[in-house]
């Protein structure tokens, strides 16, 4: 699958899914909790997992294959998009199946492009500061 050129693309596509299995599993376990307390908890705790895994990526990305901070950055907000993205299909597969009459909602197929743009776009800055700043601890040692 990977040229040897492209070992992130895995990288990128397996962070993508897990964003979408974060998400998807949270939101059920948030949707069928009894109260609003632990619905909180959910959510805190799928924030929390996602980015141990933004972090974990960004780390990949720089220590293990050596990548710039622009191309981590790049690599870890294309995920991030993905993962998002991913979340808005299955929010419309959600709402298609889910309503009785089968009525499509603007607002969620726009989100299949607002939600990779207002996800992958901050990401894109965070994982560029994150990784700049291990480039300059990196030097300094």
């Amino acid at each position: 699958m990977n040229r040897p050129g492209q070992r992130w693309l895995r990288p990128v596509l397996l962070v993508g899914v897990v964003y979408l299995v974060v998400g998807v599993t949270f939101a059920t376990l948030a949707g069928r909790s009894g109260s609003g307390q632990m619905r909180g908890v959910w959510r805190l705790v799928a924030w929390v997992v996602s980015a141990v895994t933004f972090a974990a990526h960004i780390g990949y990305e720089h220590f293990r294959l050596g990548h710039s901070p622009r191309r981590t950055a790049l690599h870890c907000a294309m995920a991030v998009a993905l993962g998002a993205f991913a979340l808005a299909v299955a929010a419309n597969v959600h709402r298609y199946w889910a309503a009785s009459n089968n009525q499509r909602s603007f607002g969620l197929t726009l989100a299949l492009v607002a939600w990779p743009a207002l996800c992958g776009l901050p990401a894109f800055v965070v994982a560029r500061a994150a990784a700049s700043g291990l480039a300059l601890v990196r030097r300094s040692d």
